[in-house]
């Protein structure tokens, strides 16, 4: 029997090369016909993922956005080691072989020292953003096109901290490398006269713009950051690894709260059925996985550790499909009193 068609949008989260996970789980929700995806908000490596995927999609349908999402990643994967970090090659000579030597002595990495002592600016016009070579492969009128999935993405505004989302026709190459721009790996990119660092300090990834009435009530977050660890951190590596995805998850958890706030004034009658949208919340990870990573495997995107994590990806997915997929469209599988319980 041929099941119902029903409709999701995607919220997609920045984390570097752990975005090869967000891979898997999209590659394997394009196998199933009856799921149809209606928007997708990314911010930083799930903008990349996005736009892959619209990409694709919007010259091959399901088949062509598999194929752009691989190639996006086999473009990744040819990184030498820390994208953006052949600028750094000069100042640190043997670079790659020191980044492996002192993984397993090392707190710090040489990339990490050097990010604190070397600017993408001090390199002048010899800079060259890592991304723009994929970036620059997308088909950007297939990304901007009416036709597929809604896609909107997220960039940091540098002067004044706020997110600024770009929508539809105003998802540029610019706008997606500045969603993914890391100000210690990139120049900031400067987009109608304003510059722009990685959405993820302001929203990873933005909710609110598939909260319109024409997109459907689910939105499914691919998540890349752990949201608990058991262990308090001790040593320097560890305390910026937490650091890092506790500001990175914090816009994510102020628009659940928001959303559960909501669904409570909804369900006691403060505000009438309509007024507001009531959001299905779901949600993709592998927190384990997410667990056992650092912060330093999300600037190494090595062959092995994407395909590990583009595994991964599908097995989570197809969990949640599993478990989950007849709540689509009927209720959310987040238990969004329990999270902030």
């Amino acid at each position: 029997m041929t099941q119902k068609t029903r409709r999701i949008n995607l919220a997609l989260q920045g984390g570097g090369a752990h975005g090869a996970f967000t891979w898997g789980v999209l590659d394997r929700l394009l196998d199933e016909d009856w799921l149809e995806i209606a928007a997708i908000s990314g911010t930083s490596a799930g903008a990349l993922n996005g736009a892959a995927f619209k990409s694709g999609y919007g010259e091959g349908g399901r088949e062509g956005a598999r194929a752009a999402l691989r190639s996006l990643w086999e473009g990744v994967s040819g990184f030498d080691s820390v994208p953006g970090s052949d600028w750094l090659k000069p100042f640190l000579p043997g670079f790659d072989y020191a980044a492996k030597l002192t993984e397993a002595f090392m707190p710090v990495s040489p990339a990490e020292i050097a990010s604190q002592m070397v600017s993408p600016y001090d390199w002048g016009p010899f800079w060259r953003n890592p991304l723009e070579p994929m970036v620059m492969a997308l088909d950007i009128d297939h990304v901007q096109a009416a036709a597929g999935p809604r896609l909107f993405v997220a960039a940091t505004n540098v002067h004044d901290g706020k997110v600024r989302v770009f929508g539809d026709a105003e998802v540029t190459r610019e706008a997606i490398l500045a969603s993914a721009c890391l100000p210690t790996v990139a120049q900031a990119v400067e987009i109608d006269g304003q510059s722009y660092w990685d959405g993820g300090y302001s929203a990873n990834p933005a909710l609110h713009p598939l909260y319109a009435q024409d997109l459907p009530d689910d939105i499914v977050i691919v998540s890349l950051n752990p949201q608990h660890r058991p262990e308090v951190p001790d040593s320097a590596q560890e305390i910026m690894n937490r650091i890092n995805e506790i500001s990175f998850n914090a816009a994510l958890l102020r628009d659940l709260r928001a959303i559960a706030f909501v669904k409570r004034l909804l369900a006691d009658g403060s505000i009438r059925k309509g007024a507001m949208k009531d959001v299905l919340v779901h949600m993709i990870g592998d927190e384990p996985l997410m667990q056992s990573l650092s912060a330093r495997s999300k600037m190494a995107p090595t062959p092995t550790l994407l395909d590990t994590l583009f595994d991964a990806g599908r097995v989570a997915a197809g969990t949640f499909l599993d478990k989950h997929g007849d709540c689509i469209g009927e209720r959310g599988s987040v238990d969004l009193v329990e999270m902030f319980s």
